[in-house]
């Protein structure tokens, strides 16, 4: 017991910069607080003590603002965040080290007992704060869920999950429009991509911008290589923007900002 417990309090000492001592987490963090708690409740559960568990874990929502289920099954180095408002349901699953800020919830979307209603996490998923996943379904090892998300449906390992209906951030020329997006000032992290005009005319003018940009350097490049073989010319070569950047004041202006 012990052991697990100086497990939980290191990986908030690895992972939360505002925690400073030992004594400070064991005394100041609900999220562990709650484990702690819940680790009671689910020993409980599983001895069929289901409504002295189920006590527990009333008591633990009352005092941390933190709701699991002494049903849910949660590994170790599991880190609350916050957490107040966090629920996490009877058939949830959570992966070693993985971290959950406030206001998530592990869901279910079935009314049927005795099946699986509620999300499992692999290890070390980051789900941001406000997420809401429901359903019975995996989220994969490495993954992360952006603030606000609402996912329904699996989430490959390693991928990112963001939007209302979330969509799965995987293939390359997504990631390449969240970083486009992220050094503009502007993010899309948890907003909806799919159904409203402003976040589709966004994206189109960051692609459109992007292209650009890739256009000019290659022209700028062999521009370079075309005046390396004269002897005289008009421009200086270091002057070529070789490579690509975005001017977040220019491409603000375009958008009315």
């Amino acid at each position: 017991m012990f052991s697990r417990l100086r497990s939980d309090v290191q990986c908030i000492l690895d992972r939360d910069p505002a925690a400073r001592t030992l004594w400070e987490v064991l005394t100041c963090y609900p999220g562990l607080h709650a484990l702690v708690l819940y680790r009671r409740a689910h020993w409980c559960w599983r001895h069929d003590l289901k409504w002295l568990g189920r006590f527990i874990s009333h008591i633990a929502r009352f005092l941390t603002g933190i709701e699991i289920h002494p049903g849910a099954k949660i590994g170790e180095r599991v880190f609350f965040d916050h957490a107040m408002g966090v629920v996490v349901g009877e058939t949830a699953e959570i992966g070693d080290g993985c971290t959950i800020y406030q206001g998530v919830t592990l869901g279910g979307t079935s009314l049927y007992k005795g099946v699986k209603r509620h999300p499992t996490l692999g290890r070390n998923v980051v789900i941001g704060a406000g997420a809401q996943i429901l359903g019975g379904f995996t989220v994969g090892d490495g993954a992360k869920v952006g603030s606000n998300a609402i996912v329904t449906k699996p989430v490959p390992a390693g991928a990112t999950a963001v939007g209302n209906p979330a969509r799965i951030i995987q293939a390359d020329t997504d990631v390449k429009r969240e970083e486009a997006a992220s050094k503009m000032g502007f993010s899309a992290y948890g907003l909806t991509q799919s159904d409203d005009p402003l976040s589709q005319a966004m994206r189109g003018l960051i692609d459109n911008a992007s292209t650009q940009e890739h256009q000019i350097a290659l022209l700028w490049k062999s521009i370079e290589i075309l005046q390396a073989n004269r002897s005289a010319t008009n421009c200086v070569p270091g002057d070529a923007a070789l490579s690509e950047h975005f001017e977040a004041e220019k491409l603000n202006q375009l958008v009315g900002k």
